[in-house]
């Protein structure tokens, strides 16, 4: 993403950072249920692998704003334990074998997903992740009043409708304000421009369930804290991997899904 809108008291951080922790027992919970599974039927893998690949903007491809190049992508194939020691064990390359195809790009919007997923070449499972909408808010969405939003629904859906992955796990775009309007760095007014962002939320949350299912990352950014940002909106080293917490549970259960057809049909 290039620039959408951040903030909060310290008493409020506090509460946030008590709701972080809440949340994050229970991802870690579904996380576990499913690598279970995973590490049950694990062997069924054969010689094949579970591909994921990434589409869209820099919620999912911000290896330039840490210090290390690590985006989420890279840490649910395989998470690099130094830096985050409590997730050691749990990316999906400790249950299948697994590989990264990266194709989202730093400033991504609608219109750039189609030429993201040229020549795209996918044998055996695998899982899309998808982010999109936080630059076509910053490039005019956010003020938007006519068919803008209608447009990119249109756009996003014939990309979903195209791309030859399923399942999708398509993230909804994160406020870094966390709704505290007074924090809005936009030309356009708080009030519009969040009701924009709720609009385009709408159509993902619309769209997820066909291809695939939501990720809700609006919801789990809203229980975070300014660290979790860089460049005022952009995923920091601690906010790429809370991308990938939010969605690591839905990419386990794909995998495991796939794996539990695969043994099927064995």
């Amino acid at each position: 993403m290039r620039r959408l809108v951040a903030g909060t008291t310290a008493a409020k951080n506090d509460e946030l950072e008590m709701d972080t922790s809440r949340r994050r027992c229970l991802q870690t919970l579904a996380a576990s249920t499913a690598a279970i599974a995973l590490g049950a039927l694990g062997s069924t893998t054969r010689n094949g692998g579970f591909t994921v690949l990434t589409f869209g903007d820099s919620i999912l491809d911000c290896a330039r704003y840490n210090a290390y190049g690590v985006h989420p992508g890279q840490l649910i194939v395989r998470n690099n334990d130094q830096l985050f020691p409590d997730y050691k064990g749990r990316d999906l390359s400790s249950f299948v074998p697994a590989q990264l195809n990266h194709r989202a790009q730093d400033g991504g919007r609608v219109d750039d997903l189609s030429r993201q997923a040229i020549a795209i070449k996918v044998s055996g499972p695998a899982v899309a992740l998808v982010t999109v909408g936080g630059n076509d808010l910053l490039a005019g969405l956010a003020a938007d009043t006519g068919g803008g939003i209608v447009r990119f629904r249109q756009r996003l859906d014939a990309f979903l409708h195209a791309l030859p992955v399923r399942p999708v796990l398509l993230g909804t775009v994160y406020d870094p304000t966390f709704g505290d309007d007074s924090r809005n760095f936009l030309s356009t007014d708080a009030r519009v421009a969040r009701g924009n962002l709720n609009r385009i939320n709408g159509v993902i949350t619309e769209l997820a369930p066909r291809y695939g299912q939501i990720v809700d990352l609006h919801r789990h950014f809203l229980n975070g804290n300014p660290s979790w940002f860089t460049h005022t909106i952009e995923p920091s080293l601690r906010g790429a991997s809370e991308v990938r917490a939010a969605f690591l549970p839905a990419v386990l259960k794909a995998a495991n899904n796939a794996i539990v057809r695969r043994q099927a049909i064995s």
